[in-house]
């Protein structure tokens, strides 16, 4: 079992887990808004026989700080560089679900020669318009989290999740319930702000794009979009699962980035 660590880098303190062997170029997981490092519990287990594993909570979420809002894209990637370069980890593979998908990319973007292959699930290089994401902001600011935790629970998960596995559908409303209001608001700011779609063509590194099949947040044809502005982007659907198939369909996640770390170098 890895243990809870922390680190103070750039004035911020990241929560973090690393797990797995020391050989080999690491996997670093990005979870996705309102959500922390445990949706990645199972993918996690899978890869830590053959791969370094690396988790964090971003800025804001979990048990990482929470510092005033807004937040920009570039601020949540400088996080995860200078939580790289205090790990002393040169290269990596990252792997990055919704704005962590979106971080990777924009890490990717900034230093090319860190990454050495991409896995994005369930994102795009840009994300819904200024005013969905305002709405969004206005309406948790002026009712709190809970007041929107349903709707934003139905993206996450197939209508059969919650009547399959209530206790994990309740345990996951806990999850981003208990997102600080800041912390997810300066995060919705980033995600409206971010455009990387004149900057995705220069990513070179090998690509998996992932998508949920029934993913309403991110839906399969704007996901696919990004993998065909990514010179080196590979497009795979996974059945069954919305926008979170790391906790509802972790078993066919895993088979596809299995598949694909076994074409890297």
């Amino acid at each position: 079992m890895s243990e809870m660590k922390f680190a103070t880098v750039g004035g911020i303190t990241l929560h973090y887990r690393r797990e797995g062997t020391k050989a080999g170029v690491p996997l670093v997981f990005i979870n996705s808004l309102g959500t922390d490092l445990r949706i990645w519990d199972r993918l996690a287990s899978d890869f830590a026989g053959r791969f370094a594993v690396v988790r964090y909570d971003k800025r804001g979420h979990g048990l990482s700080d929470c510092p005033p809002e807004p937040y920009a894209i570039g601020d949540h990637s400088s996080d995860l560089m200078n939580l790289l370069a205090y790990l002393g980890l040169e290269q990596v593979i990252l792997v990055g679900i919704s704005v962590g998908g979106m971080i990777a990319l924009n890490l990717a973007i900034r230093q090319r020669e860190r990454v050495r292959a991409l896995v994005l699930s369930d994102t795009a290089a840009k994300i819904g318009t200024a005013d969905y994401w305002n709405e969004r902001i206005n309406a948790i600011r002026e009712k709190g989290m809970d007041h929107l935790a349903e709707v934003i629970l139905s993206r996450w998960f197939t209508p059969e999740f919650s009547v399959q596995r209530p206790a994990d559908y309740q345990g996951y409303r806990n999850m981003l319930v208990r997102t600080p209001v800041a912390g997810y608001t300066g995060t919705c700011a980033a995600i409206r702000d971010a455009d990387l779609r004149d900057d995705v063509g220069a990513i070179r590194a090998k690509t998996l794009v992932l998508c949920g099949a029934e993913d309403s947040a991110t839906p399969p044809g704007l996901v696919r979009g990004l993998a065909d502005a990514l010179p080196a982007g590979r497009f795979e659907l996974i059945e069954k699962a919305g926008h979170l198939p790391c906790v509802e369909q972790p078993e066919a996640m895993a088979a596809e980035i299995d598949r694909f770390l076994r074409e890297i170098p």
